[in-house]
């Protein structure tokens, strides 16, 4: 326990010195993640790309969040008879998701981060459990529609909460700026879905 703290406030010691010392390209790609700080020299890190722990966390963990909503939308898309609107939305959620999910895993390779995330991370329960997933696959068509939406507001919660913590922590531009345009477009479709349930 000595020998950690005693290395993790050499570790600080050093990174102050490096900031104040005018250095800040030494710090470039830089991860602040205790024995994991790498930078821009070491292998799987780009140039020029500055990343801390809250850019990693906020990429494992929106990607398999943006998967179940791919994998929800392709299970209402599945049915017949559902609200179009709803269907646009599905297809909606789809096109705008998947391309992000790209970008993440890109982001993490670059970063030299595996993408899956640290056991014991949390969605704040805004995830679909194998029940609801289940719920959803066998509701009927006249169900699904509802279902979808009900489900889909939490989730979409999840995300817009997730993304706010990566605008107030993270230190890497392009993914605090994917987690603006999560916020702003999230915040949108949950307005429509609220919309669409009261007439639904």
């Amino acid at each position: 326990m000595i020998n950690a703290r005693k290395t993790l406030t050499a570790a600080v010691a050093l990174a102050t010195a490096l900031t104040l010392g005018g250095c800040a390209g030494g710090m470039t790609g830089m991860n602040m993640g205790g024995d994991n700080t790498r930078d821009g020299s070491s292998p799987g890190a780009n140039d020029g790309a500055v990343f801390e722990n809250a850019d990693v966390m906020f990429a494992q963990m929106m990607i398999p969040h943006h998967e179940q909503a791919v994998e929800m939308s392709d299970v209402l898309l599945a049915k017949g008879g559902v609200d179009a609107r709803i269907r646009d939305l599905a297809n909606q959620i789809k096109n705008a998701q998947q391309p992000e999910i790209d970008q993440l895993k890109q982001w993490l390779s670059d970063w030299g981060q595996d993408e899956s995330a640290m056991p014991g991370m949390n969605h704040g329960g805004s995830t679909m459990s194998d029940d609801d997933m289940t719920a959803l696959d066998d509701a009927t068509e006249a169900e699904a529609g509802r279902l979808f939406l009900e489900q889909m507001i939490v989730h979409h919660h999840g995300a817009v909460a997730m993304a706010q913590d990566e605008v107030d922590n993270g230190a890497n531009a392009d993914a605090k700026a994917m987690a603006e345009n999560i916020i702003a477009t999230q915040t949108d479709e949950i307005a429509l879905m609220q919309e669409l349930l009261a007439s639904v």
